[in-house]
């Protein structure tokens, strides 16, 4: 294999595939990256760790075609590293060699024949914009488990109703939903996939940046989802299991709801939770046109803080983990927060909306459990 690739775009593409590689690979090829040169001047890296695999394909000047498998973290480091001149590739015997300017490196090869072969990307289901769909992950993702003992809690539920896309995540303390438009590939599409939170937050982040990104989803009998934009390509399993039946959570009515600057709030818990001791709340009072916030008691450090705030319904106290709450005020993107009520020891629901008098925008909603107070 010969080839020689401009050095900006070889880092960048090395870089995106070797963000899939396993910390601790089962077996030592998949600590590799897969260089394939074809005599059509691409070249194809690739890395797979039998749960995710990762796809990028760049121009190149192939003046011999070939496929080699080398260290992938080592290759991304080397890369990052060059000088702003073009990259030469060069297989000598069981070695690559790595040609940029004055610079030069030799790479040992690893078993090409033992590098398992890369599940084939499922039929397109569809295409979204690649920024609200990064958005839209970001929102819901917060809310995931991150206890490995409950699997399918580390998940995001993907659901698909012909032209609406909803996501949705929960840790069995919050629950996160958002909902979105996008483009089936089929009118009628219906489909449901159950993806790994942390998976679908990396392949949202570093696919999502172009202007659409493609979902490909494959029929009821396969465990696969996959991702495409911009000549770069991800798979990875589905998290086997029946998900909760969590919708059932939002309340029917909210009798009750404020409104209050999203900023002011997120800044305002902020500090009052500075004195707030581990697994301790912060205490919420809602009043007519004021909020107050508490946190620490008895010979503790203590905190309060009153905010202007409009308040429809009675009168309601209610106390939130934290960093629960913060997490769901940072995901919404609107400067005004509503928090709706049933009662003090019900779920809360947090959404957006653009003015203090205005509507909520219910495209994204935080449910959140309150805690409950001694006594």
């Amino acid at each position: 294999m010969e080839l020689q690739v401009e050095r900006d775009v070889l880092a960048d593409a090395v870089a995106w595939a070797a963000r899939a590689l396993p910390s601790r690979p089962p077996v030592p090829v998949l600590a590799g990256v897969l260089l394939e040169a074809t005599d059509e001047g691409t070249l194809k890296l690739s890395t797979f760790d039998y749960e995710v695999s990762a796809r990028a394909e760049l121009p190149a000047d192939v003046r011999t075609a070939g496929r080699v498998l080398v260290s992938g973290r080592l290759l991304a480091d080397i890369s990052r590293s060059l000088p702003a001149r073009p990259v030469t590739l060069t297989t000598e015997g069981s070695k690559v060699v790595v040609t940029c300017g004055a610079s030069r490196f030799t790479l040992l090869t690893m078993s090409v024949d033992e590098y398992p072969s890369l599940p084939q990307l499922p039929e397109a289901s569809g295409e979204i914009a690649g920024g609200e769909f990064t958005e839209a992950v970001a929102q819901v993702t917060i809310a995931a488990s991150r206890d490995e003992t409950l699997p399918i809690l580390t998940g995001v539920r993907m659901e698909i109703e012909g032209d609406r896309l909803t996501l949705l995540a929960t840790d069995r303390y919050r629950l996160a939903v958002r909902e979105l438009r996008w483009n089936p590939s089929t009118p009628d599409l219906s489909a449901v996939a159950l993806v790994r939170a942390r998976t679908l937050s990396d392949v949202a982040r570093s696919l999502g940046g172009g202007s659409n990104l493609t979902l490909a989803l494959a029929d009821g009998a396969s465990d696969l989802i996959g991702f495409q934009a911009g000549g770069r390509y991800s798979t990875s399993l589905l998290v086997d299991g029946e998900y909760p039946k969590v919708r059932a959570l939002f309340p029917a009515e909210s009798p009750t709801h404020a409104v209050v600057s999203t900023a002011a709030l997120t800044e305002a818990v902020k500090r009052v939770a500075l004195v707030a001791e581990r697994n301790t709340p912060v205490r919420l009072r809602f009043e007519d046109g004021v909020l107050s916030l508490e946190a620490g008691q008895g010979e503790d450090a203590q905190a309060t803080e009153a905010l202007e705030a409009t308040l429809v319904g009675e009168s309601i106290a209610i106390a939130f983990n934290p960093q629960f709450l913060l997490d769901g005020l940072g995901a919404l993107a609107a400067p005004f927060a509503r928090l709706s009520f049933t009662q003090a020891t019900r779920p809360a629901v947090l959404t957006g909306q653009a003015d203090l008098d205005g509507d909520d925008d219910d495209s994204y909603r935080y449910l959140l459990m309150p805690v409950r107070l001694a006594g």
